[in-house]
């Protein structure tokens, strides 16, 4: 009589056992998820944002069976594209790729009717970046102490350029002149492209930027260096030194980046995104995207970039309460 195959039965039973465990380790989508996941991006194509939501994207995309839509809803500092995810369905089609300006917005504008801290799942951490303070040439500025000497000598006669009122490249700058005790007149703009335009014409003075918006400047001798706001010198400008090298003061204005969740989101839900985020943001091609364009990839728990965002908040709520910075 033929054996019974128990071996290949076992076998078989093994494989089953092994399948349904990772299974069970990678949640699917809500039931309810269906079609395709629409990346919300609160701010207009180009941005460091959109470059993250747009590396990320397919490759999120990929990993979890759907096609991705990347979706700009510019306006009101981020705020309308922000609120368009808090008031998604949590049914895991939807995901807000955001910056800190999230939680300089809390306090800029106090009587929005979400909270962007409390109303948003964090899901990870995607990157820092860091904000250079540079000069117009025509300024003379060589130096932090160049720049704190004159504004010491003529209080408010040095203008300084931002995207808009409530940006991180101008609270950088009232937490620089809080903490070099110099007043510097604020000269806002619609935007970055006009305000570095006017910046290298010479028509204002001084400016943080984002370093890859910078660096071409810089090499080009159109902009001078003076400082890195971060704790570190960075290895694209390993001569620049931090700001509190240079004598302002222990000022770290890094930028994260990160992706949240509409409120609601279920944690197994949110816990598989975070894993397959962390193995996307590891991949050599995404972090050379990403370096390029001036940002470190970085990942997180989804507890940890939480505490992250409340941390943030409470730090910029201070500044903007202490300087009395309104939106309006």
């Amino acid at each position: 009589m033929p054996r019974f195959p128990w071996r290949a039965v076992l076998a078989a039973m093994a494989f089953l056992m092994a399948a349904f465990g990772a299974a069970a380790q990678s949640p699917a989508p809500p039931a309810s998820a269906q079609g395709p996941l629409r990346l919300i991006v609160p701010f207009t194509p180009g941005t460091g944002i959109d470059l993250i939501a747009r590396t990320v994207g397919p490759r999120l995309g990929e990993r979890l069976g759907r096609p991705v839509v990347v979706d700009n809803r510019a306006g009101a500092s981020g705020n309308i594209g922000t609120e368009a995810v808090v008031r998604s369905p949590a049914n895991g089609s939807t995901l807000l790729v955001s910056v800190n300006t999230l939680v300089m917005n809390r306090s800029l504008y106090p009587q929005l009717p979400f909270d962007p801290v409390k109303d948003l799942v964090p899901v990870s951490l995607t990157s820092w970046g860091q904000l250079l303070l540079v000069a117009s040439p025509r300024t003379g500025y060589k130096t932090v102490g160049d720049l704190i000497n004159a504004a010491r000598k003529r209080p408010g006669a040095i203008n300084y350029a931002s995207p808009g009122v409530g940006t991180p490249h101008h609270l950088s700058m009232e937490l620089f002149k809080a903490s070099s005790h110099v007043f510097l007149t604020h000269i806002p703009y619609r935007g970055t492209g006009p305000a570095v335009t006017d910046l290298l014409g010479g028509q204002v003075d001084v400016m943080f930027l984002p370093i890859h918006v910078a660096l071409p400047h810089i090499k080009a001798g159109k902009l001078v260096a003076l400082g890195i706001g971060s704790e570190h010198r960075h290895h694209l400008l390993p001569q620049v030194p931090t700001l509190a090298e240079a004598g302002a003061g222990k000022i770290n204005v890094d930028m994260w980046y990160g992706i949240f969740a509409p409120p609601g989101t279920t944690p197994d839900y949110v816990a598989r995104l975070n894993h397959e985020l962390k193995d996307i943001l590891s991949m050599p091609e995404v972090r050379t995207a990403f370096e390029t364009q001036g940002m470190d990839p970085a990942t997180s728990t989804p507890e940890e970039f939480h505490r992250l965002v409340e941390q943030d908040a409470e730090r910029w709520a201070q500044l903007i309460k202490s300087q009395n910075i309104r939106a309006d």
